[in-house]
């Protein structure tokens, strides 16, 4: 279960128990200031409880849809966010081998250059050794 379905249940169960304490007081509330009979005052307050009753069980079932809601949508979101680092992951894999395979092979074009250079330049140093008067 991940911190945040632990974090709603104790918070449900909070407002729960926040809502049973408040129709408690509220009873009790009534009990002491209530100008009417002892069983015509039980009568009411057992209406008003089971108002209060119905009431946070109605709360509770908004809460818990809205709950499981928002877990879809993060999860639908979480997973769309892991799709797009995994396809930009992949393009930037992409665009960092083909940037490879041309340095490499530009590299392997210069050397080529740089031989074919030397090769020539040996070769008109050889040529110009051989028409000096001293060999």
């Amino acid at each position: 279960m991940s911190n945040m379905e632990q974090e709603y249940q104790q918070g449900g169960s909070s407002f729960l128990k926040g809502a049973f304490i408040g129709a408690l007081v509220g009873a009790a509330a009534a009990l002491l200031f209530a100008p009417k009979p002892g069983r015509e005052l039980r009568g009411d307050l057992s209406d008003k409880l089971a108002v209060v009753s119905d009431k946070t069980k109605e709360v509770c079932s908004t809460v818990g849809t809205k709950a499981t809601e928002i877990a879809k949508t993060v999860s639908n979101k979480a997973s769309d966010v892991m799709s797009t680092v995994s396809e930009s992951r992949d393009q930037i894999m992409s665009t960092v081998k083909e940037a490879a395979a041309d340095v490499s092979h530009e590299a392997t074009r210069a050397s080529k250059d740089v031989k074919d250079q030397a090769a020539d330049a040996t070769t008109d140093v050889a040529q110009e050794l051989k028409q000096t008067p001293n060999h």
